[in-house]
């Protein structure tokens, strides 16, 4: 199975009882059956993205990035590349490219769609990322290694968040680990 047919089987299997996140799946599942090309950051407007929402439980923390084009926290995450065989798989090495954390794992299927624009293209311009967001369970004992992609890296306590979209918010709250703040 290829990655375009993985996120198919992944969209269609997803289930929510928000009918936001009812009506993105059909969105995303409409876009990517009339896209051959919807995990290539080449296709536009729009493409399929995968984040990691990394979390310390038994320490009641996640792991964000200021993202440096961006300039907020935000989860780990990011582009499809040829290789990914699934869109787990994309959440997964993003994850580690941007923590240098070895050996991350999403944990069951994804939690959260979200729909956002982001000036993603090599030209300069503005592209939507279509992002099916996952849950990583990690340590925050582990020694994060920042990138260029991930100068700065921190935990955050649930209950702390940094100054940050509600997208995060939201993320948080989907995946189970506290109210929306």
């Amino acid at each position: 199975m290829g990655l375009h047919a993985d996120v198919r089987r992944v969209l269609s299997s997803y289930e929510s009882t928000d009918a936001q996140q009812v009506a993105l799946r059909t969105d995303f599942l409409d876009y990517v059956d009339a896209h051959d090309d919807a995990t290539s950051r080449t296709c536009r407007p729009a493409h399929v993205t995968g984040s990691a929402l990394v979390v310390d439980p038994s320490a009641g923390t996640v792991l964000l990035t200021m993202h440096p084009k961006i300039g907020r926290w935000l989860q780990l995450g990011g582009h499809c590349e040829p290789g990914d065989p699934s869109l787990a798989a994309v959440a997964e090495r993003e994850a580690v490219e941007e923590s240098g954390v070895a050996g991350l794992r999403v944990r069951g299927g994804p939690v959260r769609l979200d729909r956002h624009e982001v000036r993603c293209h090599a030209d300069g311009s503005v592209g939507v990322h279509l992002d099916v967001q996952y849950v990583v369970p990690a340590s925050m004992t582990s020694e994060l290694v920042p990138s260029a992609e991930s100068p700065q890296l921190r935990w955050f306590p649930l209950d702390a968040l940094p100054d940050t979209d509600d997208s995060v918010r939201l993320l948080v709250q989907a995946a189970g680990l506290g109210p929306l703040r």
